[in-house]
């Protein structure tokens, strides 16, 4: 008898030796797993780090290209699918966090030390909401835990410091070592540079493009950005001064497109996609402003007051993405003026969802950009 359970107490190591799990299996089990994005391995692109397997528990960090990432549940849910299916495991925990890539350099445009990616967000016409797209995208940003500054490049007409409740503000200017440093402002997980903070509320600027040519560059290069991960420049209509300034000084990682579903709008927007396209800055898509009103008595009910489906219209024409549709509440607009924005004051909004999920796809497009 007591040779017979020496055997089995043998067999039943020998059977845990078998079943053992270590790091290179639950790493080989993930390594099917993709990014839906850039469409590869996790292992490969190094987003599956300090995987530990203690008996049957198994942990490790899933390192996603932005915080901002759309499909962030998807990915967990996959790695946890994938390495269950190993033998002996009973619990999976997966620690997420971000890493966003820098964007690609430009031999001929110097880029900002810290500054991992610069974004615009522009339109061809006025009065499309490009501001609000270009603030709530910000604020959006920076609630995913991501790092986010904000150019306010509309210098003849600077109203950002309103839509982030920083009207009353104003800058310090320091000297540095290279010259004037600028500090910039902070709000809502946002740092902010404005013409807006330089000049008093009802000065008029009445420059012409050189002087307008300078300050842009100054925001750009002599402000103390520090790390970000999204540098957002918010750019006044048209396709002047202030776009070639930009597209000509830094690496951009793409431009955002801000239209209404009004045929005006639209043939404005196409102009204004067709000036980056020419200046060689990546388009990441289209987004489509003021989409249909929603009224707050009869929140089921949508009005198309500008037209409707002209961005999808658009975007199928010129073989871009729609980013998406916001809808024109009358709580977007009040936010914007009292200065607190819609996906901080009324997050469960259609258009504060709207404006966040916009907010996700341009962080995808530009993480895919940078590792394509």
């Amino acid at each position: 008898m007591k040779r017979l359970r020496r055997w089995a107490e043998l067999l039943g190591k020998f059977k845990d030796m078998l079943t053992m799990l270590d790091a290179g299996q639950v790493l080989e089990v993930l390594r099917p797993v993709q990014d839906p994005e850039l469409h590869k391995s996790l292992v490969e692109l190094n987003m599956i780090r300090n995987v530990q397997v203690q008996g049957g528990q198994v942990s490790f960090t899933l390192v996603l290209t932005t915080p901002a990432c759309p499909l962030r549940q998807f990915i967990v849910e996959d790695c946890e699918r994938a390495v269950k299916t190993l033998p002996g495991v009973e619990t999976v925990a997966v620690e997420v966090t971000a890493e966003t890539p820098q964007q690609k350099a430009l031999p001929d445009r110097t880029g900002i030390a810290g500054v991992k990616n610069i974004l615009a967000v522009s339109s061809g016409k006025g009065g499309v909401g490009k501001s609000t797209v270009a603030v709530n995208v910000a604020v959006a940003l920076a609630l995913s835990g991501a790092k986010v500054g904000l150019i306010d490049a509309d210098i003849y007409g600077p109203n950002t410091p309103t839509m982030l409740g920083l009207t009353q503000a104003k800058v310090s200017v320091q000297q540095g070592e290279t010259g004037e440093v600028i500090e910039p402002l902070f709000n809502y997980g946002v740092k902010l540079i404005s013409m807006g903070f330089l000049i008093e509320p009802d000065q008029p600027v009445i420059w012409r493009g050189p002087m307008l040519n300078g300050i842009i560059r100054q925001f750009l290069y002599q402000a103390s950005w520090g790390e970000l991960d999204y540098l957002i420049v918010d750019m006044p209509p048209g396709t002047g001064d202030a776009q070639l300034t930009l597209a000509q000084a830094v690496p951009m990682a793409g431009v955002v497109i801000v239209t209404t579903p009004q045929t005006v709008a639209l043939q404005d927007a196409r102009r204004g996609l067709r000036m980056f396209q020419q200046l060689q800055v990546p388009v990441l898509g289209i987004v489509e402003n003021m989409s249909y009103f929603i009224p707050p008595d009869l929140p089921d009910r949508q009005y198309d007051l500008f037209g409707s489906g002209g961005g999808e219209r658009t975007a199928k024409e010129l073989n871009l993405p729609l980013l998406g549709c916001v809808p024109l509440e009358m709580s977007l607009r009040e936010g914007g003026d009292r200065g607190v924005p819609i996906v901080i004051d009324q997050p469960d909004s259609a258009s504060a969802q709207a404006l966040t999920r916009i907010a996700q796809q341009i962080a995808a497009r530009v993480s895919v950009a940078a590792l394509s």
